[in-house]
């Protein structure tokens, strides 16, 4: 029989032999805990399509690594000392613009996740996530994709929505909305900046319709939230 020259050099796997997958992705770990980083080493050493190629301790770490290891997919802490998550990701994404940096994170870092969205990250993962969906978000990412947790998904969303409704007002409302997070009513306020207090309900009319509040408790506890209670900041007394 004449040999099919496409299967020179290509060996036919045995009977019961595992075919070899048709691509490996290189991961990255980066986490300041080495419990987390051993853990998620064991769970994903365990899927044949990935290879951890290397582990850091913090984003400076995680850059010193980056040209040594190359890395496909970097699964990266966002709270670290010194360099944290969302600086690493924005170094990595400028300066190796084909590795995908997801996110590994907590429900309660909306805010950080967004950061690290707008960073570059291609997506993210909670710390909590089932072994499946955290290899599910690791190839997502290798493939070009977005990996989201479907149970923060809507209310990220919805923070990045409240951020830019936020980022529409003027700097005197964001003073007024920082005042009011603080705990000062309407005169109080007056005083402080040194207008009306007619004026400050009317900037407080144009901060509830933009943030879609009813009051001013609601917009107190949205400018908590979207770190604005401290917008305002006093001026240096005179000497």
């Amino acid at each position: 029989m004449t040999p099919d020259p496409t299967d020179v050099g290509v060996p036919a796997p045995r009977s019961g032999e595992v075919e070899p997958p048709a691509r490996v992705i290189r991961l990255m770990i980066v986490d300041d805990h080495a419990v987390v980083r051993a853990g998620l080493h064991r769970l994903l050493e365990l899927t044949v399509d990935i290879t951890v190629v290397a582990e850091a301790v913090d984003g400076a770490d995680a850059l010193r690594l980056m040209d040594e290891h190359r890395p496909q997919v970097v699964l990266m802490d966002l709270s670290m000392p010194g360099i944290d998550g969302i600086e690493a990701t924005r170094r990595i994404v400028a300066g190796w613009p084909t590795t995908r940096v997801v996110a590994l994170t907590s429900f309660s870092d909306r805010e950080r996740v967004l950061a690290m969205l707008d960073a570059g990250a291609a997506g993210y993962v909670l710390k909590d996530s089932s072994p499946d969906e955290l290899v599910r978000a690791v190839r997502a990412a290798a493939d070009g994709g977005v990996p989201l947790a479907p149970i923060a998904a809507a209310a990220l969303m919805s923070t990045r929505a409240e951020r830019t409704a936020a980022d529409s007002l003027t700097a005197r409302e964001r003073e007024v909305l920082g005042l009011l997070a603080q705990g000062l009513q309407n005169r109080a306020i007056a005083e402080r900046l040194g207008i009306s207090e007619a004026t400050v309900k009317a900037h407080l009319t144009h901060i509830y319709q933009a943030l879609d509040v009813p009051d001013r408790t609601s917009a107190a506890l949205l400018a908590h939230e979207l770190g604005l209670s401290t917008t305002y900041h006093s001026p240096p007394a005179s000497r």
